[in-house]
């Protein structure tokens, strides 16, 4: 397969404090550090797929600013097709403040500012590039009439949908039904399914119930433990890989990349999640969001090291 993946969604600057705890409400900590990285859901998963080896065009908006001009110039390093990013000369780029506590935690707010006017027309511009795609990936850091008329133009020609449902929000069925495969984490998946989850169980429930909503397939991630998947034929647990978290900020973002450049090249399902779990876990490794998200060669040999 050609390998050719698509993002539609939201690019962010992040700017991070990484603290012994997150702070309570009122509460003022002195004495962390700081960093700024590039983030948003979307270009998180634009810079995932294009390192884990995809071939990946970007739909995006981002401002006509310092942020703006330096997340483009973080694409095309990345080797991303910017055909489709629109800097937008009236609004901000998207900004996210984090804290970071010691055992890798966050607590995230975003301004969505250029993101926040991302259009279908905008979708419909990059017609071309959507219909030639084998994985089409989306979010919902962007208005979901945009995510709408994305997965739409997708299911019309016949290209595969990963959906995301991050940040967590409620989804009416015509846009479920687009989704081949639908990647909540657990509190999505509850919010979604209306069953509360919190093991396996409860996870195979939520999927049984998001699946007669509309998808081909559920993968509920369970973070450190792995993922879920279920399918008509299989239900599994893919396991997560143990390793030692610094910042678990853009996990589920590298695992949407990965597990799309792993469904683009032909993998069954099962196995695009452990190349999805093993690029997560990478992730977790690395503090900031794109910088984080790992190699082919990185994920390929982690593989390989934990047979």
């Amino acid at each position: 397969m050609s390998n050719k993946v698509v993002v539609v969604g939201s690019s962010n600057t992040d700017m991070i404090i990484k603290l012994e705890r997150i702070p309570k409400r009122g509460e003022t900590i002195i004495g962390g550090d700081f960093a700024t990285a590039a983030g948003g859901k979307g270009a998180n998963q634009a810079v995932a797929a294009a390192r884990a080896g995809a071939d990946v065009s970007f739909v995006a908006r981002v401002g006509n600013d310092m942020f703006g001009s330096q997340a483009m110039e973080g694409f095309v390093s990345d080797g991303i097709n910017v055909e489709h990013v629109e800097m937008d000369p009236g609004t901000p780029s998207g900004v996210a403040l984090i804290f970071v506590d010691e055992r890798g935690e966050n607590s995230i707010a975003v301004a969505s500012g250029a993101n926040a006017k991302l259009t279908p027309a905008d979708v419909r511009e990059a017609r071309d590039v959507i219909a030639g795609a084998d994985i089409l990936v989306v979010q919902l850091e962007t208005p979901v009439e945009t995510v709408r008329a994305a997965v739409e133009l997708a299911a019309d020609n016949g290209v595969r949908v990963v959906l995301n449902p991050a940040p967590a929000q409620t989804l009416g069925e015509d846009i479920l039904r687009h989704g081949s495969v639908l990647t909540p984490n657990e509190t999505q998946a509850a919010l979604l399914s209306g069953i509360e989850v919190t093991d396996v169980v409860d996870a195979e429930k939520a999927a049984a119930k998001l699946v007669s909503m509309g998808p081909e397939a559920i993968v509920v991630t369970l973070g450190a433990r792995g993922a879920f998947v279920f399918e008509s034929d299989r239900r599994e647990v893919v396991p997560g890989f143990q390793v030692d978290a610094v910042d678990t900020t853009a996990a589920g973002d590298v695992f949407n990349g990965a597990l799309a450049v792993a469904l683009a090249g032909g993998a069954p399902l099962v196995e695009a999640t452990r190349f999805a779990n093993a690029g997560a876990a990478l992730s977790v490794t690395k503090l900031g969001a794109q910088p984080s998200a790992p190699t082919r060669a990185e994920v390929d040999e982690l593989i390989r090291s934990n047979p």
